[in-house]
């Protein structure tokens, strides 16, 4: 996910996406502890992924309070 597709979303999406990431996250990090785990770049590509839906909507927030 592009910088430039997070930021067009609405927060709602972007919480969406979040918990669907994280729930993936949580079974990448399952597959590569029984050893089943075959795209190992997938982990990187769906940690950073919930890193820029974090600050996305961290951001919103402080842009909100200010």
């Amino acid at each position: 996910m592009k910088p430039a597709e997070v930021r067009a979303k609405t927060e709602d999406e972007l919480k969406t996406d979040l918990s669907g990431l994280k729930k993936e996250q949580f079974n990448l990090r399952f597959q590569r502890t029984t050893g089943q785990l075959t795209n190992t770049s997938r982990v990187r590509v769906v940690r950073r992924d919930i890193a820029r839906i974090k600050h996305e909507l961290d951001t919103r927030a402080t842009k909100k309070k200010a």
